[in-house]
């Protein structure tokens, strides 16, 4: 008797954990903010019908909406922060946002959909040259020091503590620095039976470390193993080996990847 109570609290606890990270992730991914750097490049924009989306920008903007979309999405620019809302479902239209200010002109690719798309907020920012400069002499010199300074266990354990640790606990490192990684669902598990998904990327010098979604999407438990992930890896390791079926409370987990090159390229 005593051994089935112990086995049934382990299960409890268990499933208890699998459900906080559950949790966990969903609130990481829609309240990490997502910076971008304007380089003339338009940023593509996936939204979530009915669910609003904010875009921060370096000032005041005006936001040109093409007639296509006039009843299919509303934007407000407020302060600096356009609001974005699709009402309907629509296909990539190319948007035209201006500084009033300066006349800095960013464009969009904007989308909308009803299963996909995102809601966690983007900040839009822009370098001078001299910064440029500045970035690129600080980078070289600092590359090969942060990539000795931070080993492969170090920078899985910062990004799982910046996913999962309380607030007050979250610390910058020097040298680790965020960069944008796309949101959209990856092929990333040989088999077809898990769905991955990126939620927020880390440069370390030379290194980068990417924290990826896993959700079992099978009625069949599945165990988690790196020689089944596709891409060209330096380190991977899973928050949890295994992951309970489909609608579980813990169907659902994470992969920390560490690559010699952005998580785009590796895959």
């Amino acid at each position: 008797m005593r051994t089935t109570s112990n086995f049934k609290r382990t299960v409890m606890f268990c499933l208890g954990v699998g459900l906080v990270l559950m949790q966990s992730m969903v609130h990481a991914e829609q309240e990490v903010t997502e910076r971008i750097e304007w380089n003339k490049t338009p940023i593509q924009l996936d939204l979530k019908v009915d669910h609003e989306r904010l875009v921060h920008f370096p000032g005041a903007v005006k936001v040109g909406v093409p007639s296509s979309l006039q009843a299919l999405l509303r934007t407000q620019s407020v302060n600096g922060t356009v609001y974005f809302l699709a009402n309907a479902p629509f296909d990539a239209t190319r948007v035209m946002v201006r500084s009033i200010d300066g006349g800095q002109i960013f464009l969009f690719d904007v989308s909308a959909s009803k299963e996909g798309g995102h809601t966690h907020p983007v900040q839009v920012y822009l370098k001078t040259n001299d910064e440029r400069d500045t970035e690129t002499m600080e980078s070289s010199d600092a590359s090969h020091d942060a990539t000795t300074q931070y080993s492969y266990v170090y920078l899985t354990r910062f990004a799982a503590q910046q996913l999962y640790a309380p607030a007050r606990l979250v610390e910058d490192r020097p040298g680790i620095v965020r960069v944008p990684v796309m949101h959209e669902p990856v092929s990333l598990i040989y088999g077809g039976a898990i769905d991955a998904k990126p939620l927020v990327s880390w440069r370390a010098g030379a290194l980068y470390v990417t924290a990826v979604k896993l959700t079992n999407h099978t009625d069949q438990p599945q165990t988690l193993d790196p020689r089944h992930l596709r891409g060209t890896w330096l380190s991977a390791s899973f928050q949890h080996n295994r992951l309970l079926a489909a609608g579980s409370e813990a169907d659902t987990t994470a992969v920390y990847l560490i690559s010699a090159r952005p998580f785009e390229a590796a895959r």
